[in-house]
């Protein structure tokens, strides 16, 4: 046991490092064997052997000048090149000395080769990935993101493999302890790996939902199911006559993953199998926004960021770095496979996003010609599918190959023989230029609101809010992507194939949503609805509850009424606040059927600030009370039948407005009495739960000891290696409601998703900016730099975002000098 800097709370650490961020349980025996015959000292010395070199001088060829590397206190390399091609080179070099076992596992997963590693059990996400994988103009790929995208990402791809030459050459360090266990080797990398689409699918997931959508349709009907969805705007789910619905649900797609999904090797490999989430889930949310120096005590832009995705796994899915060389002078958080700065600021202009909920996905249904499967209606006659062979390794198993087909609409994830029907996917991943934050190479290196505007137009998948500052104190917001333009449909549901359903162009982005200087000094995005009620076009109607959005509108709208004057510790308490909304009005209801109760677990609820933190034992009653509720309020709302595909599914905000407004539909003859016996009811439930899980004593209940979060490594299933490789349980306060949003799956109070990266940028005074990674920036068993920042993410404290040389120089304990070497 290790206790964490700042808090009492005590929780096992690791005294060493930690790895990936896909979860790879073991397949091969041998390995796995021999791993556990080593003793958990044993595996730490090897683990501390096999770190990478950051002091000193180290020869690479291929470098053209001299690169200085500089690692601060947290691990965060700045890099210091003499021209673009090196300072690439040294961030691939860098990023594989860091990340290289995470960053093979990607590359495989967008290469659909998985299996060959890992075994069978992985073949069908394998033979997802090759459907899913570009197919276009690698000339128009490379052009869309920036003009010289193709000669950085030689480069960067050049960086990461002189990492690994440098490892597996003669009398070198050997292969990082990960790949030493799993039992296979990297292979050297080219500009195109670091184009896969894995990252960007789980986030134009609309497939997903026409599929949810289309199973509800048919157990509740067209008007049902749209009401329970709470679409908005407002609209009723395409309704297609005739056209055959059955046997669709979400999970004919569960083996359609991005990279940052679990990979395990369970007993059972039908278990590796799990179905994807949908749009709406709090694995989705982030929050950002922006404040005018105008509500600001220093008069300069203050911009927040902090985008949430899976955080349970180590290790972290960004990489902070700085990145310095003629043109270049820019930090912030990347994924490790990337070139570039995703989400950050250089030396005029700061930037960062949320997901725009727009629908990149639409599913067609396919009409096969008995007699010739392979040929498919349209609305003149009758086409063939293309189809390719694609041969897959398998891992103690013969080679698999498979036919990928292919109609105009794009692969066919899913054939019915028996009714001649088949499912093909269009969307925008198929495009140029769409593979996922690519574009940040221009957006790197805007210098105003007009750059900005122009880079953006390049920023086509995941779809974004991005939130903008300039050191000349202008703010500013563009919700952006490449969306399609639906005429006759909505794109909600699974539609005819054979004609009449198609996409007419793309959306122009200048017409999506923006704001330039907007009059009330700040602005707000949480995965909320951004467009306007008379919106042109129809681009979503899915977005994440309000109540993050409302809660720090709330906050920054209060400062601005009352003339406080905001500062940078005021942006670190809201990135850190988990007030609930949900809470509140939950409450109100509460106190107004039982002002005068007398029983002590109303009186918990009716005394609390519905502040959820970690020690309150009344936030751990609610968080229970929250979820009776959900669950009596699902029998009420929908018939028997729909229960379990809608189990977890019903906006929260949906039935605290049923709750607010009973009516006779759903609560019968007398709706206000039936309302609040269910009130009473599921209270009395919780209650009884939480005793069963804490006890009889309610002044020991605490929500953190129910809601905690571990990070799961890869390699965690050798026995003597979780303690090596696991950090954790970590008591969390929030949930997924509170800004600092802190979401845990069904079935459990496990947080699964959350901020996976912090930032607060003081506009114009670099220095003082802040951010936070999670659990660290190496993913090296044995680095000091595995798990050193969870303490900082977990309390919302931050380290500096060091930007001027002098800074950087001033505080940064190691020093590594990567100088030219003679070409192979």
């Amino acid at each position: 046991m290790k206790h964490w800097p700042f808090r009492k709370f005590t929780v096992p650490v690791l005294a060493l490092a930690s790895v990936a961020y896909p979860v790879v349980h073991f397949a091969t025996v041998q390995n796995k064997a021999a791993a556990s015959a080593d003793s958990a000292q044993v595996l730490a010395e090897r683990a501390h052997a096999a770190l990478s070199k950051t002091s000193g001088e180290l020869t690479l060829p291929g470098l053209q000048k001299p690169v200085s590397v500089l690692r601060d206190p947290w691990g965060v390399a700045h890099i210091y090149a003499q021209n673009q091609h090196d300072l690439f080179f040294a961030q691939g070099f860098v990023a594989a000395q860091d990340r290289l076992f995470q960053m093979e596992l990607w590359k495989r997963v967008g290469q659909g080769r998985l299996a060959e590693i890992f075994g069978p059990a992985y073949l069908e996400r394998d033979i997802n990935a090759r459907r899913l994988a570009y197919r276009g103009s690698m000339t128009d790929e490379y052009a869309s993101y920036a003009s010289d995208a193709k000669q950085i990402l030689e480069a960067f791809t050049q960086g990461i493999n002189a990492e690994i030459s440098l490892r597996t050459a003669p009398g070198g360090p050997g292969l990082p302890l990960e790949f030493q266990l799993a039992g296979f080797a990297p292979e050297k990398w080219k500009p195109e790996d670091c184009l896969s689409r894995m990252a960007g699918f789980p986030m134009t997931r609309n497939a997903i939902t026409e599929l949810l959508h289309a199973k509800l349709v048919t157990l509740l009907g067209v008007k049902k199911a749209s009401a329970l969805l709470d679409l908005d705007p407002p609209i009723q789910l395409d309704n297609f006559p005739g056209l055959d619905l059955s046997g669709l649900s979400p999970e004919l797609l569960r083996n359609l993953q991005g990279s940052d999904s679990s990979m395990t090797f369970p007993s059972d490999p039908a278990a590796a199998f799990v179905t994807p989430d949908e749009p709406g889930s709090s694995k989705w949310a982030s929050n950002n926004w922006v404040v005018s120096g105008k509500l600001t005590e220093s008069k300069r832009p203050l911009l927040s960021n902090d985008p949430h995705r899976t955080v349970d796994k180590a290790p972290s899915l960004r990489y902070i770095v700085h990145l310095v060389a003629p043109g270049w002078n820019v930090i912030g958080a990347t994924e490790p496979g990337t070139p570039g700065v995703q989400d950050g600021h250089n030396q005029r202009i700061g930037w960062g996003w949320t997901i725009f909920g727009m629908d990149q996905q639409d599913l067609y249904f396919e009409k096969l010609d008995a007699a010739d499967p392979l040929r498919y209606k349209t609305e003149k006659d009758w086409e063939r599918m293309t189809v390719q062979k694609s041969t897959f390794h398998v891992r103690g198993k013969p080679d698999v190959t498979v036919d990928l087909k292919f109609t105009r609409h794009g692969p066919v994830l899913w054939e019915d023989a028996a009714t001649h029907r088949a499912l093909a996917l269009r969307w925008v991943g198929a495009e140029p230029g769409t593979a996922g934050y690519m574009a940040s190479l221009t957006l790197d290196r805007a210098g105003n609101w007009q750059e900005f505007e122009d880079a953006v137009k390049r920023w086509k998948l995941p779809t974004h809010n991005i939130v903008y500052a300039d050191i000349d104190g202008n703010i500013g917001e563009h919700s952006v992507g490449m969306e399609p333009v639906r005429k006759n449909f909505t794109g909600t549901m699974p539609v005819p194939g054979d004609g009449g359903y198609e996409w007419a162009g793309w959306v122009p982005v200048p017409e999506l949503p923006h704001q330039f200087n907007p009059e009330r000094g700040f602005v707000v995005t949480a995965n909320q609805r951004m467009t306007a009620e008379n919106f042109s076009y129809s681009v979503g109607f899915e977005w994440s509850e309000p109540y993050r959005a409302n809660r720090i509108t709330e906050v920054l709208s209060q400062a601005a009424a009352s003339g406080h004057k905001l500062t940078r510790e005021d942006m670190e308490h809201l990135q850190g606040d988990v007030t609930s909304l949900p809470a509140r009005e939950l409450l109100r209801l509460l106190s107004a059927i039982t002002p005068q109760s007398s029983d002590a677990r109303v009186q918990l609820l009716l005394h609390w600030n519905g502040v959820l933190d970690r020690e309150s034992a009344a936030a751990a009653l609610y968080e229970l009370w929250q979820m009776e509720i959900e669950s009596q309020m699902l029998h009420r709302l929908a018939p028997e039948p729909a229960w379990a595909t809608l189990q977890g599914r019903i906006p929260l905000n949906l039935i605290v407005h049923h709750l607010q407004n009973p009516d006779k539909e759903t609560f019968g003859a007398n709706p206000s009495a039936a309302r609040d016996q269910l009130l009473q009811e599921t209270l009395k439930a919780a209650a009884e739960k939480l005793q069963s899980l804490q006890g009889s004593d309610s002044s020991a209940w605490s929500w953190g000891r129910l809601h905690t979060v571990t990070f799961h490594h890869p390699l965690e299933l050798i026995p003597t290696a979780k303690s090596l490789f696991d950090i954790g349980p970590v008591p969390r306060p929030g949930d997924a409601y509170t800004v600092n949003n802190t979401s845990y799956g069904r079935g459990t109070f496990d947080q699964v998703s959350g901020p996976s990266y912090r930032e607060i940028l003081d506009v114009g005074n670099w220095d003082e900016s802040v951010a936070a990674n999670v659990p660290g920036q190496s993913g090296q068993p044995g680095s000091k730099h595995y798990s050193d920042l969870v303490p900082y993410w977990d309390q919302t404290r931050y380290f500096p975002m060091l930007y001027t040389q002098a800074a950087v120089e001033k505080q940064s304990k190691d020093r590594l000098v990567l100088e030219p070497g003679p070409q192979p």
